[in-house]
């Protein structure tokens, strides 16, 4: 057996090559990094080196604890759930929608237009997006409030604003995105078999009805991979765009547990307590997308192990 694999690696050796470059990422910044969650147990000094991480004193879950008991937890968790919950609600049914509506399209070039210009905002990267979105809705000058003002309506600081912060945040994220994520559903749908769409039109089913009965259903098996996916990211929320974005006057709504961390670990130097609630995050994000894949699986459904 192990003769075989070794044979079967040397025939297929360039294939084996192309796979070192991302293995070697995933190492290099991502399992061999785990080795400082430790930190989360100790009590180590800011302004120690490596090997007084190592030796700091043991203190078990205290950094976890505090965390629990701090003034901020449940605001925090709030803020996260509630953000990506909006983000799941209305992000993940966009591209979807999108790729529906693009599959109706029959004019090639329209069709094309719009996928391209769809497609762009994905490579813009989060810092251009946070200029964009502070421009188009400044107060002084900005397009949307300059078109309020012609409308007779008082201006409205969207960005300072409580009510309307978590809006701008998934508005914009879905314009961001929305083109990018359909690429896949358009993949899925051109991969139906057409035969199903023949049968449908000869049994009298309109668009519509082939839509919900066909493509849907053709589709599903992918939207419910990428549905685990972003379960498994509901504890993000978005740290970049908000960090860009947010500011005093809507911490309460805008404050999640990355921007918590960055506060805690990096500008006030708690580097465990910072890592204890980062730790915290990620198991809760384990927790979320085990049972997302168990419930997909138990309906039926291909999950994604």
């Amino acid at each position: 057996m192990f003769a075989q694999s070794v044979g079967r690696i040397k025939r297929h050796r360039l294939y084996y090559a192309l796979v070192v470059p991302g293995l070697a990422y995933f190492i290099v910044f991502h399992y061999a990094p785990m080795y400082g969650i430790i930190i989360a147990f100790k009590d180590v000094s800011p302004f120690a080196n490596l090997s007084g991480m190592l030796a700091a004193d043991w203190v078990g879950f205290m950094h976890f604890r505090h965390f629990f008991q701090s003034y901020y937890f449940w605001n925090i968790i709030g803020n996260t759930l509630a953000i990506s919950s909006y983000r799941l609600g209305f992000g993940f049914p966009a591209p979807i929608v999108l790729a529906l509506l693009l599959n109706e399209a029959h004019h090639v070039l329209f069709r094309r237009t719009v996928q391209t210009l769809s497609y762009l905002p994905h490579f813009i990267s989060m810092v251009v997006l946070a200029g964009l979105t502070t421009t188009l809705l400044n107060m002084d000058g900005g397009f949307v409030n300059t078109v309020l003002l012609k409308l007779g309506i008082e201006p409205v600081m969207f960005l300072a604003d409580k009510s309307y912060f978590r809006s701008v945040l998934v508005v914009s994220g879905i314009w961001k995105e929305i083109g990018w994520g359909s690429i896949i559903y358009l993949a899925a749908i051109a991969g139906i078999d057409q035969q199903l769409y023949e049968a449908a039109k000869v049994d009298g089913a309109g668009r519509l009805r082939q839509t919900w009965h066909i493509t849907l259903p053709g589709i599903r098996p992918i939207a419910i991979i990428l549905l685990i996916l972003q379960i498994g990211h509901v504890m993000d929320a978005g740290f970049e765009q908000i960090f860009l974005l947010y500011s005093p006057p809507v911490y309460e709504v805008a404050d999640i547990i990355d921007t918590y961390v960055y506060r805690m670990g990096l500008v006030e130097l708690k580097y465990s307590f910072g890592t204890a609630v980062g730790l915290f995050k990620s198991v809760i994000a384990l927790i979320l997308i085990v049972g997302a894949n168990t419930a997909a699986r138990k309906f039926g459904q291909e999950g994604i192990w």
